[in-house]
């Protein structure tokens, strides 16, 4: 059973969500203005709330990128008395929850913030609850409260082939996949005929759409602003480098470099450039500026070494394909800096491909950055693959603002 609904949460009429058993999977995100609390604590005092699910990142996106957390009484204090089960454990492929933290319950409330990007690990997580709820035969009616796809609904890239999922991406999502959240669940609803009931909010509803940007509250630690997910679905894929993805630094994913791209200081001027955003310059875009720059990482990649690198800046008012972009300067950083090479390191225990297939999650752009084949290759494959999924993704619409490509 699957039902749209456009009054909020607090306004529904069923039974269940007064008096039932609820869990609740959440961040800081789910914070409302008009009470000026959690929806943990909201819940907590009506005394329904029996369990919050946890994602990666923490409850209130306190833990960096990959960082476990420890099952204990961290939280205890917002709902004395409830049950904190971390949903990003002991192995990074075990983003799901078992059986018996779910048949005990009357309901399930999802309210958290996606980004619009397929690699963010919030949508994996709720769609591997859906499988748990499918493969078990729980019937657990679920309530999505739907937000604001803070990428809005221009999409990019090509749709993650079979063999390559993981805990950043399912196959057949788009890089940028243009839907909100509720949406994205309705996807993974009608991908695995589930049957348990789907009930889905819409943003319209909620007074915490209306009075807040969906980018007010950081939605993890590495995603600060609006601009991080302007750029989010091309410069992730740094993240499969030896090369800063800005981690460490207050502009993640806006900025990036590495020491050895100290090398390209003089590039512009040995090759007659005026400069990185003259139109012949290899990695320049007309819809952003490129800025030279240094900066040093507080932590993860090179903390505490001077990088030299980037930053993206956008051009108001153009449309910008943020994937195409940054895959252009990836192979322009492989062929030009001799220090530059892909992580060797697994993002997933199991899964034997390299951080940059597994992003990537189509083998012809791993051979375009390997210098294996053409852009005018990829780039048609990208028109291709944009053009199938605004079919495919059409069924599960639940506004009237339709999916579009960029040109």
């Amino acid at each position: 059973m699957f039902s749209f609904r456009t009054t909020s949460l607090t306004e529904q009429p069923d039974l269940v969500l007064r008096s039932g058993k609820i869990a609740l999977l959440c961040n800081q995100s789910s914070w409302h203005p008009e009470r000026g609390e959690y929806l943990i604590e909201t819940l907590h005092k009506k005394g329904v709330l029996k369990r919050v699910f946890i994602p990666e990142h923490g409850l209130f996106g306190e833990l960096q990128d990959q960082v476990k957390l420890d099952e204990g009484s961290e939280y205890d204090s917002m709902a004395p008395g409830c049950e904190f089960v971390s949903l990003y454990g002991s192995s990074e492929e075990s983003l799901s929850v078992k059986r018996e933290k779910l048949e005990d319950l009357d309901a399930l409330i999802i309210d958290i913030q996606d980004v619009g990007a397929r690699y963010y690990t919030y949508p994996v997580t709720i769609f591997n609850l859906f499988k748990v709820l499918k493969a078990e035969s729980v019937n657990l009616p679920v309530y999505v409260i739907d937000r604001v796809n803070p990428m809005g609904r221009q999409i990019e890239g090509t749709m993650l082939k079979e063999g390559y999922s993981s805990f950043i991406g399912e196959t057949g999502i788009l890089h940028r996949h243009g839907l909100t959240l509720g949406e994205l669940t309705n996807y993974f609803y009608n991908e695995i005929n589930a049957k348990f009931p789907l009930h889905i909010i819409s943003y319209v509803a909620e007074s915490v759409n209306r009075e807040m940007l969906p980018w007010s509250i950081p939605p993890s630690p590495n995603i600060p602003g609006l601009f991080t997910c302007h750029f989010y679905s091309g410069q992730c894929l740094w993240e499969g480098t030896n090369v800063s993805e800005g981690r460490g630094t207050t502009r993640p994913f806006e900025i990036f470099g590495a020491p050895f791209i100290d090398a390209l200081a003089d590039f512009n001027s040995k090759g007659g450039y005026e400069n990185w955003n003259d139109p012949e310059n290899p990695i320049s875009d007309p819809s952003v500026y490129i800025r030279w720059t240094r900066f040093i990482p507080q932590f993860h990649k090179f903390s505490g070494e001077v990088c030299s690198g980037f930053q993206l800046h956008p051009v108001p008012g153009k449309q910008y394909h943020a994937l195409a972009h940054n895959l252009r300067i990836m192979r322009f950083i492989k062929e030009s800096c001799e220090g530059f090479s892909f992580r060797h390191g697994k993002y997933e225990a199991g899964n034997d491909k390299r951080a940059i297939e597994l992003l990537c999650g189509d083998p012809l752009l791993v051979d375009y950055l390997e210098g294996n084949t053409d852009w005018d290759s990829v780039r048609e494959e990208m028109k291709h693959e944009e053009q199938k999924w605004i079919r495919k993704a059409k069924r599960v619409l639940l506004y009237e603002d339709q999916l579009f490509r960029c040109k």
